[in-house]
């Protein structure tokens, strides 16, 4: 019997990670349509219901939904787990997925801040969230002519982090893992006059402000690191369209200066926003509004 390799993951995150390698492997086999519709598919019907996102998601829908029937949290959260497979594939398959946005034109009040700031050297920091596909944005910035970085937080399970980051750091500007050294070179990049991304609606260390009515544990680093450096904030979306493939993409006025809690809040506003047109493309399968401290 092979043996699970000695890493900081267990035994169970070993095993569906190994899982998850055969399912990507054989749907890289595909043509491109094929796979991301069997990942979407694989996700809303197979994976999602077994390992618990689609109740999870269903049981956020719930919280932040209440009015919502029980028949309407099932198919948000089955359109959910749809998305997050589509999402998954589309990132592996990089190069495919930046032929597909080549004739994805931006749009939003962003665009012409963005270019005054590239032509200054006043460093640029975009902030995005979990919804849509939130490589799309960047994907379309870069094909611009854009070079565009970013800072990630690893995912929970090792063995899949080691190949999934891999998707995000071979192409486009240098992308840092979170933490004291990552954050720095984050840092170091955007003072240079660079451009990066970061990812905002995680459970994490910070002020505590409300997201869709409840409270939520939110990082404030884009707002200090925008502060420190001054650097423009800009937020962009990639929101998936009904065909399941393409893109619109969204890069919206910057965030004005303020305190980091108030730049939050209007981040987390920007975002709310954008669930409340396109519900079902937030990753509701995280757990968001958990306590901080907790395990899960």
């Amino acid at each position: 019997m092979t043996q699970a390799p000695a890493q900081e993951g267990t035994t169970a995150d070993w095993l569906a990670d190994r899982a998850l390698r055969g399912l990507i492997a054989t749907a890289l086999k595909l043509p491109y349509e094929q796979r991301v519709s069997l990942m979407g598919k694989t996700l809303r019907r197979a994976i999602g219901p077994l390992v618990g996102y689609r109740k999870r998601a269903e049981d956020n829908l719930a919280m932040i939904y209440p009015e919502m029937s029980q028949a309407d949290r099932r198919s948000t959260a089955e359109a959910c787990c749809d998305n997050f497979g589509r999402t998954l594939i589309e990132n592996y398959s990089w190069q495919e997925f930046a032929s597909r946005l080549a004739h994805t034109t931006p749009t939003g009040e962003g665009l012409a801040p963005l270019a005054q700031a590239a032509t200054d050297g006043q460093p640029v920091i975009f902030v995005t969230a979990h919804f849509g596909n939130h490589e799309a944005p960047r994907q379309v910035l870069t094909a611009m002519g854009y070079e565009i970085g970013g800072l990630y937080r690893p995912m929970q399970n090792p063995y899949f982090n080691d190949h999934y980051a891999k998707t995000m750091t071979s192409w486009g500007g240098p992308v840092f893992e979170q933490g004291a050294r990552g954050t720095m070179g984050f840092a170091r990049h955007l003072k240079k006059g660079g451009m990066a991304t970061l990812l905002f609606d995680v459970n994490a260390s910070g002020a505590v402000i409300p997201f869709l009515g409840h409270p939520a544990h939110t990082a404030t680093s884009a707002a200090d690191i925008a502060l420190r450096l001054d650097a423009l904030v800009i937020p962009y979306f990639g929101i998936r369209q009904p065909d399941g493939l393409s893109f619109e993409i969204e890069v919206e006025a910057p965030i004005a200066k303020a305190g980091p809690r108030m730049m939050m809040e209007e981040m987390t506003h920007r975002l709310e926003a954008q669930i409340a047109r396109n519900t079902s493309q937030w990753f509701w399968v995280h757990r968001r509004w958990k306590p901080r401290g907790k395990a899960g």
